[in-house]
Parts: structure tokens; C-alpha cells; sequence
């Protein structure tokens, strides 16, 4: 081998050796390695001189193409961790609406199974119409339709509010606003939504007061709770 391609052979091995050795560095931060390529550069400056002229391009195109290689596989490894950060970000998003989808969804079906049991269990209890009217009623004979159409489940809340409001005179008057009947409904004539017998039947009445609960607070247990803690539902 000639003196001079021994030389550009170690120009170009040396220059490579500078080039990766920079690109290192800067990624890592390694001060020991900055200075191994300062050295390999100044010792190219020396070789590059005992090299004739013509010789010397193609040397430095040998250089500068093993540094676009270095530089090239820095982007390349670059590119890979922005591309895996974005995958991980995206699978993560993901994961939360699916979460929050199967969330939204078991809330729906639950919704509808309660009411789907609601609906079974209006069905099931006796209408205000399957008690015949009477003259008039006992105390213990308007808590037997009550339980009947209120079910066991919500009835002793029911009890309470019915207590509180009327003790369960069902032709009770409030003196002051006119409230009227078992649950105090003002204007009493309100109730007469449900039947036009409103003022002397309680069965009526107590259809009238179910529907109320349930509809402004879900049952009477939950009106119950609201009537605790406000003394009025």
C-alpha cells in the first residue's frame, strides 16, 4: 500500500471517528469524548497536509459522507422515540374514552333496568280504581290501599311523609294556605289530575302523592330524605 492511501485511508477513519464521536457526545454529554474528537481532528489537519492537493478532495468527501451517515442515524433514532412517545400518548387516549364509554354505557343499562323493574312494579300494584268508593275512611283502612300501591320497599318513607304532612286525614285543611288531603297538596285541586273524586277519596289521593314523589324525586324514600332536611317536599 502507498504512503498516500495508508494516509487518506487513516484521514478518512480518523474523520469518521470525529464525527460519530461529536454526535455522541452531544446526546450524551460526555466531556471525555468532545475531547477525543478535538484530538482526531487536529490530527486530521496534519494528515490532510502530507497529502497531495488531488488527493485531498476525495479524502474530504469520504468525510463528509460518513458524517451525513452519523448525523443520519442521530435523526433516525430521533424520529423513533418522537414516533414511540406519540404511540404511547395515543394508546393512552384511547384507553381513557374506552374507559369512559364502558362507564357511560353500564350507567345506561342500569338506568334502564330500573326503569324497566319500575315500570313491572307500577304494573303489578293495584290502580286507585281498584278500591270501590266510599263514604268515608278509617285511618287503618287508608294505610292498607297505601301499602298496596306503594309497595313494601317505599312505604315506611311514604308513612312518614304522609305523617308528617296530614296524619293521614285524608279531608285534612291547612287553615292558612289551603293545602289540601293527605299530603297537603296546594291548591288541593291539583290532585284532580289523577280523578275527579280528589276531595273524598284518598285512594286518589294517594295516587296522586306517588306519582308526585316519583316523579320530582325518584321515590318516596329519596322525597323522604329531601322532606328531612328541608321540613317540606
Amino acid at each position: 500500500m502507498s504512503r498516500i492511501s495508508v494516509r487518506g485511508f487513516a484521514v478518512a477513519s480518523a474523520t469518521a471517528v470525529t464525527a460519530v464521536g461529536s454526535v455522541v457526545g452531544v446526546a450524551s454529554g460526555s466531556v471525555a469524548q468532545n475531547n477525543d474528537a478535538a484530538e482526531a481532528t487536529a490530527d486530521n489537519a496534519t494528515l490532510l497536509a502530507d497529502i497531495p492537493a488531488g488527493q485531498q478532495a476525495q479524502v474530504q468527501t469520504a468525510s463528509l459522507a460518513q458524517q451525513a451517515d452519523a448525523q443520519a442515524i442521530a435523526a433516525d433514532a430521533s424520529a423513533k422515540k418522537d414516533a414511540e412517545e406519540a404511540a404511547r400518548k395515543a394508546a393512552a387516549e384511547t384507553a381513557i374514552a374506552k374507559k369512559a364509554q364502558a362507564e357511560q354505557a353500564a350507567k345506561e343499562a342500569k338506568e334502564r333496568a330500573a326503569a324497566k323493574e319500575a315500570a313491572s312494579r307500577d304494573a303489578a300494584r293495584p290502580d286507585a280504581s281498584s278500591f270501590a268508593p266510599q263514604s268515608s275512611y278509617s285511618v287503618a283502612q287508608i294505610q292498607a290501599m297505601a301499602r298496596q300501591m306503594v309497595g313494601a320497599g317505599q312505604f315506611q318513607c311514604f308513612s312518614n311523609i304522609v305523617n308528617h304532612e296530614s296524619s293521614w286525614n285524608y279531608r285534612a285543611v291547612n287553615a292558612s294556605s289551603g293545602a289540601y288531603g293527605l299530603f297537603q297538596a296546594l291548591p288541593g285541586s291539583k290532585m284532580s289530575s289523577v280523578g275527579a273524586d280528589w276531595q273524598t277519596n284518598p285512594a286518589t289521593q294517594i295516587k296522586w302523592g306517588l306519582n308526585y314523589m316519583d316523579g320530582r324525586y325518584g321515590s318516596p324514600c329519596e322525597a323522604w330524605s329531601f322532606w328531612q332536611a328541608n321540613s317540606w317536599y
